[in-house]
């Protein structure tokens, strides 16, 4: 005999649910009823140089298709935000981003194969980096698809220095004018051929 306690409502009761394996009946694997399968949840990848809108537009594209956002700055501040002091190394950020990327990676995977779609703001400036969750989600057998977020180097600028001042919704630390050209010369812009593929936003 088996017991199963489910809470009351407001916690201030509880239910006991027995079941005794003898009484029951056994099961016609004929009869049972298959559940419908859930439909193919998309990832999609948010990528372009900083203060493209990259995180603005994901959270937009989150809301439309109703899916659900991972954004790696949020990640990477409330994990090791206390243990970063300048100057900045970069290899010690960059080993810290894959750990972010993985377990997002994996947290993506597991909605997605509920059916929901996911929205991944986790930088990939590389091509190789964006190559890899592409081919990632090709083993994972989701579909996926990129989305390619530019605008001018001086309209970045500015709005880089709009986010330190402001620290709106999509601020998650400042981006000092050093950085800012440090992630710069990180970047890789997509080629003619990534460019086919890819949902192109100008904003």
């Amino acid at each position: 005999m088996a017991s199963y306690f489910y809470p009351g409502k407001n916690n201030k009761s509880r239910v006991q649910y027995r079941m005794n394996s003898q009484t029951l009946p056994p099961t016609d694997p004929a009869s049972r009823i298959e559940s419908p399968s859930r439909p193919a949840a998309t990832l999609h990848l948010v990528f372009g140089p900083q203060g493209s809108g990259k995180s603005t537009h994901a959270n937009t594209l989150a809301k439309q298709i109703n899916g659900v956002c991972f954004a790696i700055d949020p990640w990477m501040l409330d994990l090791y935000g206390p243990d970063m002091s300048p100057p900045l190394d970069f290899s010690w950020v960059m080993q810290r981003v894959r750990r972010c990327e993985a377990r997002i990676w994996k947290t993506a995977v597991t909605v997605a194969r509920q059916g929901m779609d996911v929205v991944l703001d986790i930088g990939c400036m590389k091509a190789a980096d964006r190559l890899r969750f592409s081919q990632m989600a090709a083993q994972a057998a989701l579909p996926f698809q990129t989305h390619f977020v530019s605008t001018d180097l001086q309209t970045r600028r500015q709005r880089v220095q709009s986010r330190n001042a402001e620290r709106g919704d999509t601020f998650a630390f400042p981006v000092s004018p050093a950085m800012f050209e440090m992630m710069e010369s990180q970047y890789e812009a997509p080629d003619e051929a990534e460019m086919a593929h890819a949902n192109v936003l100008k904003t």
